[in-house]
This record gives structure tokens, sequence and C-alpha cells, in this order.
């Protein structure tokens, strides 16, 4: 089976997340498509049998390539099994009303572009702090502070729960198989 991989990504954690979900599709005797969304063109393969979406959430809405990608293929997205991961640091939060919040993120895309994804994960991403201009990293490092997330600007802190994300990749192959 041919799996459409596509992701957008801000900073580069999304973009490692989709690398992960094409091995896990790799490892399971399928091929991966990986594709950018976000530099446009056409896909290589016309008629991929499934397809998984990775996108991250920043300032509460996913990067506006992704959203009209997501609209122009929802009647191909929605006609194969296809599976959405939402990337966010607030799906990690201590507060429950945060990580409610973040299981939300994905409605507004869905109502607005039609796609009914089979199935959803919510995966935390990272905080770059090595990549972020000074201005950047001295908001998110307050941020961190409310959250009581780390706050050590000098090096990257990953959030994201890699053997969940390999069992969601694992049970979505199952499903589509099926």
């Amino acid at each position: 089976m041919i799996i459409f991989v596509g992701y957008a990504t801000v900073e580069g954690q999304t973009r490692k997340i989709a690398e992960a979900v094409a091995t896990a599709v790799e490892a399971q005797g399928h091929r991966a498509l990986l594709f950018d969304i976000t530099l446009g063109g056409e896909y290589a393969v016309s008629h991929p049998q499934a397809a998984i979406l990775c996108a991250p959430v920043h300032a509460a809405r996913y990067p506006s390539a992704f959203a009209s990608f997501v609209r122009q293929e929802a009647s191909w997205l929605s006609s194969v099994p296809s599976a959405f991961v939402s990337v966010s640091l607030l799906i990690r939060s201590e507060f429950e009303e945060e990580q409610e919040e973040a299981m939300h993120f994905p409605d507004a895309l869905v109502s607005d572009s039609g796609w009914r994804p089979t199935m959803m994960h919510h995966s935390a991403g990272a905080l770059r702090y090595t990549e972020y201009d000074f201005f950047k990293r001295w908001i998110i490092r307050r941020m961190a502070e409310v959250e009581n997330a780390p706050t050590d600007v000098s090096r990257d802190h990953e959030f994201t729960d890699w053997k969940a994300l390999s069992g969601f990749v694992g049970e979505f192959l199952d499903k589509a198989k099926g």
C-alpha cells in the first residue's frame, strides 16, 4: 500500500514527526510518500491508497498552506483511509482546560474543509529555543514559566511521545488494510 505522508512545519518538529510516521509506515512493509505541503507542487503518485497528514498549531491555527491543501484535497482525503496528527505544546499542559483546548484545534479545520479523517492523534511538539530570535525566545520562555515547562534557553526541549506515535501509525495501518 502507498501511504501519502504530508506535512507542514514551522520550526522543524512536525517534519521530524512526519519522518517518524513515514519510517513506521515503511517498517510495516508499505511505501511512504513523504511530502512537504508548504512547498506546493505535485506529489509523485497520483492515487495513494491512504494518507496521514501532520501539522503544527501556532496561535490556535494550522499553517495557511496546510489548511489550503486540506480544503483543496478534501474529497480525495475523504475517499481513502486518512489520519491527522495535530502537533501542539498545549496537549502536554498540566492544565486540563488547555489539553481540552488542544483536542479541539482540529475542529475548525475539519469543519472548514469538509475532510473527515478516519483517525486523529494529538502529539506534543518541542520548544526550539535555539532557533528562536531574541524576542520570540523571551516570550516563549515567559510562557514556559507559567506552564512549568523547561526554561533553559541554551538548548531545545522535545516532548513528542515517539512510542505513542508509532502505535498510532500501526493502528491506522491495521484499520486501513481492513
